[in-house]
């Protein structure tokens, strides 16, 4: 797990670029309905993360090992369909891609995503993966509504489509008009509910990889609850036998 100063600064750069995304207009969420408690989902999610996340973006925090465990995979379904730079079943998951190229080709490295859900929310990685559309002025011809001027292709684009922006009226101050929504310009392989649920299962993946104890403190919280009832019934007996002889 990272130290302590580590999670402060990831916190910390996080929050401005969350609040720089608010301040260019990103502050409606779509809610994203993520159940970590669904283990399909998260094996859902740990593929297509995988398939087409993972060649820019590692979880560093997160391990092969653990991942397997807390989503019911062998060791073999993780080490033959999850890992694909050659790491050992233990070691955290890593990108191939190295810090010269990622500067190269995105102008700086991706980031490592293993605390992104904490550091965003699940609704805020929700709403931004299913709010790109096709920019010509960009560098990578893409943008989002939510994070303007993203360095960043929209790596689902196959399964969702492409989407153009409809705009509204010009601002008179800035002659700039506002993106009102989006709409699909090429139908991609997978309907807006069928995309939906893919970002859906990312997105929970994610919430998951940010803490993977959450998955069995939730369990244990039910045996917690239990064992507490069963506590104050058996202290409430034994008040009433305490006091049964006080008039």
């Amino acid at each position: 797990m990272p130290g302590l100063a580590t999670r402060a600064a990831l916190f910390a750069g996080g929050l401005l670029l969350s609040l720089s995304a608010v301040a260019a207009g990103g502050g409606n969420l779509r809610q994203s309905g993520t159940d970590i408690g669904d283990i399909a989902s998260l094996q859902r999610g740990a593929k297509l993360y995988m398939n087409y996340c993972s060649g820019c973006h590692s979880l560093k925090y997160l391990r092969y090992s653990r991942m397997a465990e807390d989503l019911g995979l062998s060791e073999e379904e993780v080490m033959d369909n999850l890992n694909f730079t050659g790491a050992k079943f233990g070691e955290q998951i890593q990108v191939a891609m190295t810090a010269e190229h990622g500067t190269q080709w995105f102008g700086k490295m991706p980031p490592d995503l293993s605390v992104i859900s904490r550091v965003r929310t699940s609704d805020w990685i929700f709403t931004y993966l299913t709010s790109f559309y096709q920019d010509e002025s960009r560098p990578l011809g893409w943008n989002n509504t939510l994070f303007a001027n993203a360095s960043m292709p929209n790596p689902l684009w196959e399964m969702q489509g492409l989407q153009r922006p409809v705009y509204g009226k010009k601002d008179p101050g800035t002659g700039e008009a506002p993106v009102e929504r989006l709409e699909i310009a090429q139908p991609g392989t997978q309907n807006k509910v069928e995309f939906d649920q893919t970002v859906r299962d990312i997105t929970t993946f994610l919430e998951y990889a940010g803490e993977p104890a959450a998955l069995k403190r939730q369990s244990l919280g039910v045996w917690v609850i239990l064992f507490l009832a069963f506590f104050t019934f058996l202290a409430f007996l034994l008040k009433k036998e305490y006091w049964r002889d006080v008039k």
